[in-house]
Order: structure tokens, then sequence, then C-alpha cells
């Protein structure tokens, strides 16, 4: 609560509108009737000061009745008049679908590539990892802006929700915003090892931004054992620009709070879902003194060839391609008595023919 003896309306209609000290209702006192600006933006604050505001009317009007004069305060609603939900819900609204395609549809997207291969074989070619990192959530990010895009036009053409901000300061909070939900989706990509374990991740990840962002219950009603979480969730400053641009005309001054907790989130889940990528990506050096598996089956197969090669000496007392002596006294290629007779081929040892030992003699 903020007091200003010597401001008026201006002053008190600029602070809600930049939000400051969280103040959602304005009381202006003087000369003339006593004045009351409430910040429609904030539905449900609103909702309960005008409750409040006309049980202090009833109570007015049964002392007028006594004769006692009271003097009736002024009312207004600003930003959002009507107190309508859709002016509360679109821009949350904008948040949700950029959760969604930057975290469930990128994290299945991912992995299924993963699965059928596609990934490794982007590994073995000449890409650098952040390369194949940027390249994989680029088609992402240009669908999650065209479905802003297409949000944004429904929610201002057809149920009418006021722009009153700047695009540039509302693009600015959504870039920032979507690089967050994508690093989060790459994340849980790299740690699932199928699209069940990613759809449960994603979900895990994106219900608590749609409860304790106060996009459905306003944060000043979340139990204060719990709210500590809604300060960590993107989606909680990504309400506090959309609602702030587009209701308030808000600039990006007041904002800059929700502006730093958004890129330093980014900063900090693009960077662990970078590495993350690029260790997956990053083929599989050996370890010093240690040969790949396909190198050490060719050494066990050509000392199996060897054996083969000096097979064991057959049962009618012949070797192959040795040259040691059989117990029948005869010896197989090498053999020094007699004219030189066909040597036996090398290989498996075999049962000799005595018609090839009579020929080599």
């Amino acid at each position: 609560m903020a007091a200003a003896p010597d401001e008026g309306r201006a002053w008190a209609q600029t602070q809600l509108r930049n939000n400051r000290d969280g103040a959602d209702v304005a009381v202006i006192t003087g000369s003339g009737p006593t004045q009351v600006l409430i910040d429609g933006s904030q539905l449900f604050s609103a909702r309960t000061a005008l409750g409040a505001l006309a049980a202090v009317r009833e109570k007015a009007l049964a002392e007028r009745a006594s004769g006692n004069p009271v003097q009736r305060p002024r009312v207004t609603v600003l930003y959002n008049p009507e107190l309508k939900t859709s002016y509360i819900m679109i821009p949350g609204l904008c948040g949700v679908i950029l959760v969604f395609i930057g975290t469930i549809i990128t994290s299945l997207g991912v992995v299924r590539e993963r699965q059928t291969g596609t990934l490794e074989q982007l590994a073995v070619m000449p890409l650098r990892p952040r390369d194949v990192f940027l390249g994989k959530i680029t088609p992402y990010f240009v669908v999650a802006c065209l479905d802003l895009a297409i949000v944004l036009a429904i929610g201002v053409a057809v149920f009418g929700v006021p722009f009153r901000g700047s695009y540039a300061v509302f693009g600015l909070g959504a870039l920032l915003f979507l690089f967050v939900t994508l690093g989060l989706g790459v994340l849980i990509s790299s740690v699932s090892e199928n699209q069940g374990q990613a759809i449960q991740l994603s979900v895990m990840v994106m219900l608590p931004q749609v409860l304790l962002s106060g996009l459905i219950f306003p944060l000043s009603s979340i139990a204060i054992g719990v709210r500590w979480i809604s300060y960590i969730l993107p989606l909680t400053y990504f309400n506090e620009i959309s609602r702030g641009v587009m209701l308030r005309a808000e600039p990006i001054g007041p904002l800059w709070q929700p502006f730093v907790f958004l890129a330093l989130l980014g900063l900090i889940v693009f960077t662990l879902a970078s590495l993350r990528f690029r260790s997956f990506l990053a083929p599989a050096a050996p370890r010093h003194g240690r040969r790949h598996p396909q190198a050490l089956a060719r050494p066990a197969s050509t000392e199996a060839g060897v054996e083969t090669a000096t097979g064991a000496v057959g049962p009618a007392g012949t070797e192959a391609a040795t040259g040691a002596a059989s117990p029948a006294g005869t010896e197989a290629a090498t053999g020094a008595a007699g004219p030189p007779g066909p040597t036996a081929p090398t290989g498996s040892a075999s049962q000799a023919r005595p018609g090839d030992a009579e020929g080599g003699r």
C-alpha cells in the first residue's frame, strides 16, 4: 500500500497500470467525492473489491434511511470494465499454446527421431551438435509462432480482447518464453527412452504451470507452502507480460523483472538441453588401451584360422602342413625321404588316405 497525498487520479492510474507494489485498488480522497479505481485485469481481486464496496454501499443506504448523510464513493473499473473472463484467459492461453508446442510436441518429435535412428545418422555426418540442435528446434519454433499469431488474431477479432500495448514488447516476451519451453522439450527428450516417458515428463512439467502460474487462480490465493513453486515457473512471468501489455499497455520498464527471470530461466534450460543433446550426438571415443569390439573379433577369427591351418594330427598318423613325424613314419608335404610328392593342403585336419602317403614316397 502506497500513500501520496499530493498526487491525483493520473498518478493512481499509473500505479495501477505499472502494477507497483502489487496494488489492485487505488482510493483517491480530497475535496471532491471519494474515487475508487480498480484494476480489472486482476479479475479475482476486482470482483472481491466490488463485493466489499457493495457491502459498504448497502450500509451507507441504511444509514441514509435513518437520516444520516453519507457520501457514496465513485467506483471505476479500469482495463476490463465489464470484468470479462476472456480478457484474462486469452493472454494466458497464448502462453499455454507455447508450452504445449514447445514442451510436448518438441519432446515427442525428437524422441521419435531418436527411436527411428535419424539422430544416429546425423551423428556420423560432418555437422556440429549445435547445428543439429538448432535444426531440430527451428520447425517447432516456426509452428509455435504461427499458432501464437492465430490465437491472438482470434482473441482480438472474435472475443474482442484489446491489444493496447506494444507488439515489440509482447514479441520479446514471447520469444524468451518460447526459448524456455523449447529447451524444456529438448531436455525431456534427451532423458526419455520412448514417447511414453516423454509424454509423462511433459505433462508433469505442464500441469504445474497451468495450475500455479496465476492463469486460473491468483497467486495471492495459493498456499504459502506451494506458492514458491509459482516463482520458478516460466508461465508465471509470461502471464504478467502478456496481461500487462495487452490490457494495461504497460511499457517494458515496469516489466523488467519478468523479462530478467525469463532470460535467466532460458539461459539455464537452454544450456542444459544443449549439453545433453551434444553428449548424445557426440561419437563414443574409445578409451585408452581398449579397442573396438569389431577389432577384438578380428584377431580371434585370425587365431582360429591359424589353428585351423595348423590342424591337429589325423587318425592316419599324418599332420597337415606341419611337417612333424607321424606314428606311421610318413611326412605330409615336407617329408625328407623319397622323391617330392604332393603336399597336403593347409586347413583343418582330415584323415590321411594311404594312396597319398605312398605317392609321397
